[in-house]
C-alpha cells in the first residue's frame, strides 16, 4: 500500500516544512484516515491507542483553522491526566512553530491556581487541561469558551474510567454548538457512544487496530470428574495465566466457595451474587473494574449489566443449561479487537450440553477437549492495583479531580500510578499502583484533599 504523505493535504508550505524538520514525512494510519475530515471541519470519533500519532492528527487540524489575531480561546483539549496534558501541550507547541504568536496555556490540577488565572488574563488561543481544573476555571469565570471552534476529547474512555463523565458534560454544555468536536478513545464502551451521539454532529468513525487479528474467542472444553472441578479450575489458571477473568457458577453458595478456594491458592478473587448488600456489591464491582481484583466469580443473574472491558478469559465452572446463556457468557471476552478465551469444565453426564452448544453455534469444530495441561504450581495472581476508599463522596462535593489533584500534587504520585476513580454519595474509591500505595497512604493519613482531612483505608 502506498504511503500517505502530508504533502497530499491542504496544509500551508510553512507547516509542511515544519513537519519535515520534525521528521514527519508519511502519515500514520490514524492520521491518514482522520486528517482529511478534520481539515474539512467535520466531527470525528476515532479509536486509537497511545503511540498511534493521534496528537498530530488533531493538532494539525486545530492549528489549520486557528486565527492568531483573535486572542480568545479557540481550542480546548481535555485530557485525563496532567502528564498526558503536558505531552499534548508540548506536541502542539512543536506543530505550532510554523505559525507566529500562538499562545497555549496548560490548566491542570495539582498546580497553583493563581498563575493559571494570570496566563488566561493575558489571552490564549489554545487551552489544554484536565476536566476538574477546567471546570474550576469555568465556575470562577476565569475561562470563557464562547469563542471556541474546536473541542478535543483525548483518551475519552480513560476520563470516563476516572469518573469524569458529569464534569465532561458540564464543560461541553458551556461550549458553542457550532464547534467541531474530535473524540479519541482506545475503546468504544457504551458511554463513549452516548457522548458522541449527544455532542457530535454526524461524526466520521475511524478505527485503527494495533496489529491485532479480528476478535476471536478460542473455546476449549475440559472433561473432568465431579470431584475434580476445583483442582481443574486451578489448573486452568496455572496453565493460561489470565490476568482478568470471570468464572461462572450456578449458585450463590458455589460462588463463595470457589472464590475462597482461589484466594487460598494465591489467586485474588471476589464473589458477586444476589445475597450481597449494595455496599458490598459496589466494592466488588469497583475493585474488578479498576484492576485491583483479577477474578470475579459470578452467577448469571449477578453478572447482568456489568460493564467489563478487555476481559481476557471466561471460565465456566459448570456449563449453563442452555446454549444461549453460554454464548452470552463467553461474549464478555474477545472484545475491542482483542483475542479472548472461553474455558469450560464439564462431566461425562454434561456432554449433551457441549453438543447442544456446538449445534447452536453451527460450529462443530469448536469442540476441542485437550487431554492435559502444563501446570505452573508456583503461579500466583496478584493484581497491579490496590483500591483505597475515602470516607467522602458526592454529598461532600468531592470530585475525581480533587482526588487526582491531591495525589499528583503534594502526594507526589504520577498520573500513571493512579487508576479508575469512583465517586459514590458518601464514599469514593481510587485505584493506586501497588508500588505507590505506601506513598499515597502516608499522604492521605496526614495530608488533605480539597482542603480537608479525609479518612482513607485500603480495601481488602
Amino acid at each position: 500500500m502506498a504511503q500517505a504523505l502530508f504533502s497530499s493535504l491542504s496544509l500551508s508550505k510553512a507547516q509542511l516544512a515544519n513537519l519535515t524538520s520534525l521528521g514527519y514525512h508519511s502519515m500514520t494510519p490514524i492520521q491518514a484516515q482522520s486528517l482529511p475530515a478534520i481539515l474539512q471541519g467535520k466531527d470525528v470519533i476515532a479509536k486509537a491507542k497511545t503511540g498511534s500519532g493521534k496528537t498530530a492528527a488533531f493538532g494539525l487540524g486545530l492549528l489549520n483553522k486557528l486565527n492568531p489575531r483573535f486572542f480568545g480561546v479557540q481550542v480546548l483539549v481535555l485530557c485525563p491526566t496532567r502528564e498526558l496534558a503536558d505531552q499534548v501541550g508540548k506536541e502542539i507547541r512543536r506543530l505550532a512553530r510554523a505559525t507566529s504568536n500562538i499562545k497555549l496555556v496548560l490548566l491542570c490540577g495539582g498546580k497553583p491556581f493563581g498563575p493559571q488565572v494570570g496566563s488566561l488574563a493575558h489571552g490564549a488561543h489554545i487551552v489544554v487541561g484536565t476536566p476538574g481544573r477546567i471546570q474550576d476555571h469555568l465556575r470562577k469565570s476565569t475561562l470563557k469558551l464562547d469563542g471556541l471552534t474546536t473541542l478535543v476529547l483525548d483518551e475519552a474512555d480513560r476520563m470516563l474510567d476516572m469518573g469524569f463523565i458529569d464534569v465532561m458534560q458540564d464543560i461541553i454544555d458551556q461550549t458553542p454548538s457550532s464547534r467541531q468536536t474530535l473524540l479519541f478513545s482506545a475503546t468504544y464502551p457504551d458511554t463513549i457512544q452516548q457522548i458522541s451521539r449527544r455532542f457530535q454532529k454526524k461524526p466520521l468513525m475511524v478505527t485503527v487496530e494495533s496489529g491485532h487479528q479480528p476478535s476471536v474467542i478460542e473455546q476449549l472444553f475440559y472433561e473432568v470428574k465431579k470431584h475434580e472441578r476445583n483442582d481443574s479450575l486451578l489448573a486452568l489458571f496455572e496453565h493460561y495465566k489470565p490476568e482478568s477473568t470471570v468464572v461462572f457458577c450456578h449458585t450463590k453458595k458455589q460462588c463463595d466457595e470457589v472464590a475462597v478456594w482461589l484466594r487460598d491458592h494465591d489467586i485474588e478473587a471476589l464473589a458477586i451474587h444476589g445475597d450481597l448488600e449494595q455496599r458490598e456489591r459496589d466494592q466488588v464491582l469497583v475493585r474488578f473494574a479498576n484492576n485491583s481484583c483479577s477474578v470475579l466469580v459470578a452467577t448469571d443473574v449477578a453478572s447482568r449489566g456489568l460493564d467489563i472491558k478487555l476481559l481476557q478469559a471466561v471460565i465456566n465452572y459448570e456449563l449453563p443449561r442452555d446454549p444461549d446463556t453460554y454464548v452470552h457468557r463467553i461474549g464478555r471476552t474477545g472484545r475491542a479487537g482483542e483475542k479472548g478465551i472461553a474455558l469450560s469444565l464439564f462431566t461425562e453426564a454434561e456432554q449433551i450440553r457441549v453438543k447442544a452448544i456446538a449445534s447452536y453455534q453451527k460450529k462443530p469444530s469448536i469442540i476441542d477437549v485437550p487431554e492435559s495441561l502444563d501446570r505452573d504450581l508456583s503461579f500466583k495472581l496478584q493484581p497491579k492495583m490496590v483500591t483505597v476508599q475515602l470516607d467522602s463522596g458526592r454529598k461532600d462535593k468531592l470530585r475525581p479531580g480533587d482526588i487526582l489533584g491531591a495525589l499528583t500534587g503534594e502526594a507526589g504520585l504520577i498520573g500513571s500510578q493512579i487508576g479508575k476513580i469512583d465517586i459514590f454519595d458518601m464514599s469514593s474509591y481510587v485505584a493506586i499502583e501497588r508500588s505507590a500505595l505506601r506513598q499515597a497512604m502516608n499522604y492521605l493519613s496526614e495530608g488533605k484533599v480539597k482542603g480537608r482531612s479525609i479518612r482513607a483505608r485500603k480495601v481488602s
